[in-house]
């Protein structure tokens, strides 16, 4: 997974990618002054696009001095084939969106398990199987 960044203003917001394990992954995002009506996540092919919209209000505050900004940002995030949004949650300004890999059943390798062929039989237990049939059988017209 990429994140893709052309310039500086495509730093924002920024962002931790963490590994789970071979199937999952982790996207954070810190979204502070955004509600979540105001995010979009959208998953198309390989392409995952979170989208924040600010709408400037206006207000009757007299700011000195305004250092905290909340601007509308669009961040894009490559992904591979066969990942999806497995959930988004929204909690203290910061946005987590679960990402799974499904690797389709039919893709998935398989273990071949080797079977080892029965042993050749032998006429030679027959034959004396019928040997003995036969001794018996004289054993009892001898009798």
């Amino acid at each position: 997974m990429n994140a893709t960044t052309q310039d500086p203003s495509e730093a924002y917001p920024p962002f931790d990618l963490q590994k789970l394990d071979d199937s999952h992954f982790k996207i954070t995002l810190a979204v502070a002054g955004f509600r979540p009506e105001e995010i979009e996540i959208v998953s198309q092919q390989n392409m995952l696009t979170v989208t924040g919209r600010k709408v400037d209000q206006p207000t009757d505050d007299k700011f000195v001095h305004r250092g905290i900004m909340v601007r509308s940002f669009e961040r894009h995030f490559q992904i591979a084939d066969f990942v999806v949004v497995e959930n988004a949650t929204f909690d203290n300004g910061l946005l987590t969106v679960t990402l799974r890999r499904e690797v389709p059943e039919a893709m998935q390798p398989k273990k071949v398990e080797i079977s080892v062929a029965p042993a050749a039989i032998t006429e030679q237990p027959a034959r004396e199987a019928e040997n003995d049939e036969a001794t018996d059988d004289e054993k009892e017209a001898a009798a």
